[in-house]
């Protein structure tokens, strides 16, 4: 089996632990710390404010990070905001957009496969407004399919707020395709892209959707960090979500205005450090490939789960999963149980309803299991988790769970 050259690139793994929760958070390479570290060292500056050297140069490194993020999406830097993170850009479009532009019975389409971040902004606005949700059917996989969202999509349907990657059932969604039908009943189309942006080469030119986001931690980037691409007019339309320093353009007592563009969703001191570890974490996934990086993943997940399969006692919910998440229980035993043996064998995976309760309720489960794999595993990782669940099979069979 092949060696892995880009193992050594992550020293969050000399701890001798075997780590399979990408889809929680990703690990950083030595470029994005050091790019952290470049600027808590040696500059430390705020942004579009001084003239002296460390300040001009922290801007122009906040603003190159936008350019790269724009150019790896074929959007224009104009049309890139920066957040803390999925959760903070979903609900900037679900406040700045929703709030204003939905009223008494129109529809918003979601899914059960939704994170709470992709959910949870779209139910309270539809109680503030008016609106309606309703659910895409999933099909007994538990994939979002285009005939299912036909069946939901209605003149007065105005917003699609759909994952492009389930974070619990690793399933691509067929956006593109949703979008196209979403646009000739003139919806707006919301896209949580956070287990996406790591496996899948997007172009929101070509997908043409209306708003995506996504999170530098969980891409090899820093925590604290999201992107929210939105269409320029889309943008230009809609008012702030915060108000405060350097997203105003004139502030008088009576009456203000504000900056065009992302600054003005950008109020007060943003995660400068992040936003420029960001773009290192941008560049190693472009180094390597996002090609590359899928069909390596694919081939440690179809090994992985060939091995489980053969364990008795483990069920699987999701064995054609694509972008390398194994959701999985072992029958009887409570997942926090589970996951707490394999973590005294220093096998990290996560337990729990993965911030997306409503599949967990499809799959019938109160928890389950996950593990998933990103470039920095191995054929060893996965050995070892086979070996550790077998060793946790036989010791709570031994309990009498």
């Amino acid at each position: 089996m092949m060696n892995n050259p880009y193992i050594k690139d992550f020293p969050q793994l000399n701890n001798g632990s075997v780590y399979l929760d990408t889809a929680a958070t990703s690990l950083k390479p030595n470029c994005v710390i050091e790019a952290v570290n470049h600027y808590y060292k040696d500059l430390s500056s705020n942004i579009h404010r001084g003239m002296y050297d460390a300040a001009v140069e922290t801007t122009m490194l906040y603003e190159n990070t936008r350019e790269t993020i724009a150019k790896f999406l074929n959007a224009s830097p104009e049309e890139i905001i920066y957040s803390r993170g999925t959760t903070s850009s979903l609900n900037l479009v679900a406040y700045s957009y929703g709030l204003e532009n939905l009223g008494q019975g129109d529809e918003i389409i979601v899914s059960e496969l939704e994170h709470h971040s992709s959910f949870l902004p779209w139910q309270f606005i539809a109680k503030k407004t008016g609106a309606i949700i309703k659910f895409v059917e999933l099909n007994k996989e538990g994939r979002i399919t285009v005939e299912a969202f036909k069946e939901v999509l209605s003149d007065k349907t105005k917003v699609v707020a759909l994952t492009y990657v389930s974070n619990v059932m690793g399933y691509i969604t067929p956006m593109k395709e949703i979008i196209s039908l979403a646009h000739q009943n003139n919806a707006v189309c919301v896209v949580d892209a956070a287990q996406a942006i790591q496996h899948i080469k997007i172009d929101v030119k070509d997908l043409d959707c209306d708003f995506l986001a996504f999170s530098g931690h969980k891409m090899l980037g820093p925590t604290g960090i999201g992107i929210l691409y939105g269409k320029q007019k889309l943008l230009e339309s809609m008012e702030p979500l915060e108000y405060g320093g350097d997203m105003n353009d004139d502030v008088n007592k009576d009456v203000s205005s504000w900056k065009t563009g992302p600054q003005k969703f950008e109020a007060g001191t943003m995660p400068i450090s992040s936003v420029i570890g960001l773009q290192k974490a941008v560049e190693y996934i472009e180094n390597i490939g996002l090609e590359y990086i899928s069909e390596y993943i694919d081939k440690l997940h179809r090994y992985a789960i060939a091995s489980l399969k053969q364990i008795e006692g483990v069920k699987i919910y999701n064995p054609t999963s694509e972008t390398g998440i194994i959701t999985f229980n072992i029958e009887s035993v409570p997942s926090h149980d589970a996951i707490s043996f394999l973590a005294e064998k220093k096998v990290a995976i996560r337990a729990g309803q993965h911030c997306a309760k409503l599949i967990c309720d499809w799959l019938g489960v109160y928890s389950c299991l996950r593990a998933s794999f990103y470039i920095y595993n191995s054929y060893k990782d996965v050995d070892i988790l086979v070996a550790t669940i077998k060793e946790a099979v036989a010791y709570f069979k031994k309990l009498g769970f």
